[in-house]
């Protein structure tokens, strides 16, 4: 393949992937036609793409950005996968499609500069809570003290507005009130 062809392969991925910091990498070899298009097209309707990559192009593209682990794992056909709101959505679908397409092979995935490799890396990644899961625990987390003191404080006070009211109902009715 000449130098200008290979130029713009390499500029082609660049254009494609964008700004992406985080992905996966799949092998889709031994699938059929059929079932690969099926795979693109669920995929896709989950804002997720996949790109076939020419493994020596793609550490020339993406060499220098936090993808550039994913480098270790680019053997034989592969193909990356990307969007979504995280990777960790992309995985969660792509271990999900498993059972149906037995076929597709984990290779890796990249989070935060952090590679997961191989099935086992992919599918530990595929349990990690997305970005909005996170935050919505540690927000759960936050609140949680703040909720126990105010049901300890309020415990105590809702139980002597209690005993206020039924000494007020009683002296309501001219009952008398028995010492303790």
């Amino acid at each position: 393949m000449s130098k200008p062809v290979k130029e713009m392969m390499i500029q082609d991925y660049v254009d494609r992937v964008g700004d992406q910091e985080n992905a996966l990498v799949i092998g889709l070899r031994g699938i059929s036609s059929n079932d690969t298009n099926a795979i693109r097209t669920g995929l896709a309707k989950k804002e997720i793409r996949v790109t076939i990559m020419r493994n020596s192009l793609f550490g020339k593209a993406f060499g220098e950005t936090s993808l550039a682990p994913l480098s270790e794992v680019m053997k034989g056909a592969s193909a990356l996968a990307y969007g979504a709101e995280s990777v960790v959505d992309v995985a969660r679908e792509i271990v999900g499609m498993l059972k149906e397409f037995p076929d597709i092979e984990l290779k890796g995935a990249v989070l935060d500069g952090m590679l997961f490799e191989g099935e086992a890396g992919v599918k530990e990644l595929s349990k990690f809570p997305t970005r909005e899961e996170a935050i919505a625990e540690d927000v759960t987390l936050i609140l949680s003290p703040a909720r126990n003191l105010m049901g300890a404080v309020k415990g105590p006070g809702s139980g002597l507005a209690g005993i206020i009211k039924s000494i007020e109902e009683k002296l309501e009715k001219g009952e008398a009130i028995a010492k303790v």
